[in-house]
């Protein structure tokens, strides 16, 4: 049975009366905000689903390489490959229809951001955070960077699937991803939270207004608290009242909006009314696909972060394993389940990552956008947050990249594998996250902090990465 598209659960004035504004709304400062807009081919659109646990290279090797191709792949050596005739992993099987859209991007490293079981933050700003710390953000993360250079009424929406290895978060909660400095992003962290938040003004138009009430009151206590602080507690209340304004002022572009959000508000199953506590984890994976794609689709966003999953996340229905209580942190530690073999769940939690990423890209090529599909206009990064395995050294940081026909890179129907960490040539996901920037309309020489062995060796690691630029 699915829920009534127009109920509302009022949750959010509790959540945010408990404390998660000022975690969260942060988040909304300092973005620059947007009337609300048709689809059109003008908007770029970037999807970051971040995922726990790894991605150790040889999951992405091709199986149909030659036997030159496996040597050189094996020794790390730069190598670039056309997927058309190549034969993808078999847990990439959903992916086979979109090979001429997919990038296979080997040999970036992330030794400059958190390596060992998890990133929070600093995979995205490329810089060491010192584990889960306000203090250790150093600047805005690459997501938040690239939503300004496509601004929308939400500006940057982050969704997560995370927990505490027995049950799921839910509400709004704390982020991974930084507007700025010192700065922490709120985060959706159950479907259903998503759903009322992003599509309140259609599904109860009362909401937007109640919230008015809420968030000014809270703007007047902030303001209060802010002419007696000072320094650094000062900055961080007075974003936290810029906050606020902001959310006064998006809820009132996104009113305007209603009409156009309605025809595609996303449909969320009655299971995860209260968070969800029943759902499994494919189904929670597919609802809140769901509502990411309507956030793309109705122009509410451009930019998604995902986290689909960290080392806590319980993942609780698995086809296969629907009995077990499956604890990602034991498979990075070879634990199997029900004499499923860890190697063998971690392939299938990949394919069920790889469902949710096929689903995006085939919903946005079913949505037109000027002479072709929204997809044209979309890149989708999946990753590992923490690098090349599940105790990680950060030399490696795979990345599988699909982008749509007007993508201002060059890196569309390859497998790409670049000079190996600390090597002439070598590239980091500052590099990459510097092309992105570079190519999209930011002319920033370089974005994040360099890797200290390439500084010893003295070998050059800034800026973008020239042969992937049109």
């Amino acid at each position: 049975m699915k829920n009534n598209r127009r109920r509302f659960l009022t949750h959010a004035g509790a959540a945010f009366g408990a404390g998660t504004l000022g975690a969260g709304a942060l988040g909304m400062s300092s973005m620059e905000r947007v009337s609300a807009r048709e689809p059109n081919a003008s908007n770029q659109r970037f999807v970051f689903i971040r995922k726990s646990n790894g991605v150790r290279p040889k999951e992405l090797t091709l199986p149909s390489f030659s036997e030159e191709q496996k040597k050189q792949d094996h020794a790390k050596q730069p190598i670039r490959v056309d997927l058309t005739n190549q034969q993808l992993p078999s847990w990439m099987g959903r992916l086979e229809s979109h090979k001429e859209s997919l990038a296979v991007l080997q040999g970036l490293s992330c030794k400059m951001s958190e390596n060992g079981h998890w990133s929070y933050s600093s995979v995205m700003g490329a810089f060491k955070s010192g584990r889960n710390s306000l203090s250790g953000i150093k600047r805005a993360t690459i997501d938040f960077e690239l939503a300004k250079l496509s601004p929308s009424p939400f500006g940057h929406v982050e969704l997560s699937l995370t927990g505490n290895y027995s049950s799921f978060r839910k509400g709004i909660v704390p982020g991974y991803s930084a507007p700025g400095p010192h700065q922490r992003n709120y985060c959706y962290a159950d479907p259903q939270t998503a759903f009322d938040e992003l599509f309140k003004s259609v599904a109860n138009p009362d909401a937007v207004t109640s919230d008015e009430a809420m968030l000014a009151f809270l703007q007047a206590e902030e303001a209060h608290k802010a002419r007696v602080l000072s320094g650094y507690e000062k900055l961080k209340i007075s974003n936290h009242v810029d906050s606020i304004e902001s959310i006064q002022a998006r809820n009132r572009k996104v009113e305007k909006m209603s009409g156009a959000i309605s025809e595609y508000l996303p449909e969320i199953d009655s299971v995860h009314l209260n968070g969800g506590v029943n759902a499994t984890t494919p189904e929670k994976q597919k609802a809140m696909t769901d509502v990411l794609v309507s956030a793309l689709i109705t122009g509410l966003t451009n930019v998604v972060t995902y986290t689909i999953d960290e080392l806590s996340t319980p993942i609780k229905g698995l086809p296969g394993n629907e009995g077990d209580h499956i604890s990602l942190h034991e498979l990075g530690h070879n634990g199997g389940y029900s004499g499923v073999s860890a190697d063998k769940i971690r392939e299938k939690v990949r394919m069920g990552h790889m469902e949710q990423v096929a689903t995006i890209v085939e919903r946005l090529k079913e949505t037109p956008e000027g002479n072709g599909n929204m997809f044209d206009n979309t890149v989708v990064m999946y990753f590992p947050e923490n690098g090349e395995g599940h105790h990680s050294h950060g030399t490696e940081a795979p990345f599988l990249i699909l982008a749509g026909q007007n993508c201002k890179l060059d890196i569309a129907g390859q497998y790409i594998r670049l000079p190996y960490h600390a090597t002439p040539g070598h590239k980091t996901i500052g590099n990459w996250y510097t092309t992105l920037l570079n190519a999209y309309g930011n002319p920033i020489p370089h974005y994040g902090d360099l890797d200290l062995e390439m500084s010893r060796k003295k070998l050059d690691q800034t800026g973008a990465i020239t042969e992937f630029l049109v």
